[in-house]
């Protein structure tokens, strides 16, 4: 993207490809920012990882959101996608300074809204197979840690059944694809929440949670909410979050787990940034880890992502994840798949036999 060129289309497919039909603002003001050669050339002085639209677009509703730019601010409140593209423009031109310092030191964050569906059924699998009564979740590449809250969610499938708390002010929905029922069991007792990542975000600090709502498109309503609700529930027991390398720091964080609690590791779409011998030592790291008792590993990745996690023989990038259960006894390694899953997990399809 070093040419205005090459920005231009990046700007411009972002715009007519990947906003389109899910956010008419940014599709919108996507294709306005590739037709804006002033706007590139602000691009332009950004560093080079940081041009993409989404970092871009993330530090415009940051200061939207901050209120610092109230004209930006409005138009997105408005969703009038001329007015805001206009908005965007004018806001890049005059704050060009504000939005390098924001991408600077920020990098944009997908959230794990939404997770909890595919998670929870996955983890009280892993626990049954041990024959577990209590559990410390580890999850990797963690963000703010709201997988750590997957028991304390209420979900509900589209063939009528729930798990987690009805009463919980977060409530998931997911659709069932095929003609297998959930395994209807309650998660054990969570007694660690324990998150790692390289950057970690903290919920109770007001900057950062800042931030997530602004890697949030300002057009997706429902997802935003979701987050709120999430994050509210998160700062009401803050987890435990560690940060570094996953590699390194996971034994500290299984550290954290009680003795008498089984470690169930989660993963969700975190692998993919790791290289394949990252991957490799990951897996050797939980080998490693259950010398002295069983850690599990719950999966969700792309398929063939996940080391040593079967994938039905489907193909890469086939446009579903698979969701891996594993367990880690001394010498012992079971794995298995339990589901596909599509969306993000907002469509799952059950397949083991529990």
């Amino acid at each position: 993207m070093a040419k205005s060129r090459t920005l231009a289309q990046v700007y411009r497919r972002f715009g007519e490809v990947d906003a389109a039909g899910t956010s008419p603002l940014y599709e919108r003001i996507a294709v306005a920012l590739s037709e804006s050669a002033e706007a590139l050339r602000a691009i332009e002085a950004m560093p080079a990882r940081k041009r993409h639209p989404t970092v871009i677009l993330a530090a415009l509703h940051d200061l939207a959101l901050a209120g610092r730019a109230p004209a930006l601010a409005a138009a997105y409140a408005a969703a009038d996608a001329d007015t805001a593209a206009r908005a965007v423009i004018d806001t890049l031109l005059r704050m060009t300074d504000s939005v390098v310092a924001i991408v600077a030191h920020r990098r944009v964050r997908a959230g794990e809204t939404g997770r909890g569906a595919v998670l929870y059924p996955a983890v009280a699998e892993a626990a049954r197979r041990v024959g577990a009564s209590a559990v410390g979740l580890v999850d990797v590449g963690s963000s703010a840690g709201l997988n750590l809250n997957v028991d304390r969610v209420g979900i509900t499938y589209s063939n009528g059944q729930s798990l987690g708390d009805p009463a919980s002010p977060v409530q998931l929905s997911c659709s069932l694809v095929g003609d297998r029922s959930i395994p209807t069991r309650a998660m054990p007792e969570v007694v660690a929440r324990v998150g790692v990542d390289p950057d970690p975000v903290d919920v109770t600090d007001a900057d950062e949670a800042r931030w997530l709502r602004a890697c949030v498109w300002p057009d997706q309503r429902e997802r935003m909410a979701r987050l709120e609700a999430e994050m509210a529930l998160a700062a009401t027991v803050p987890p435990l979050l560690l940060p570094g390398d996953a590699v390194e720091v996971l034994p500290e964080a299984l550290a954290r787990v009680p003795a008498d609690a089984l470690p169930v590791v989660t993963t969700t779409w975190a692998l993919s940034r790791f290289s394949l011998e990252s991957r490799l030592r990951f897996l050797h790291r939980l080998d490693d880890a259950a010398t002295h008792r069983p850690v599990a590993w719950v999966s969700v990745e792309g398929v063939g992502v996940a080391p040593a996690i079967p994938t039905f023989g489907d193909r890469r990038a086939s446009g579903h994840s698979i969701v891996g259960v594993a367990v880690f006894d001394h010498s012992t390694l079971r794995a298995e798949s339990v589901g596909r899953c599509w969306s993000r997990g907002r469509l799952l399809a059950w397949l083991a036999d529990s």
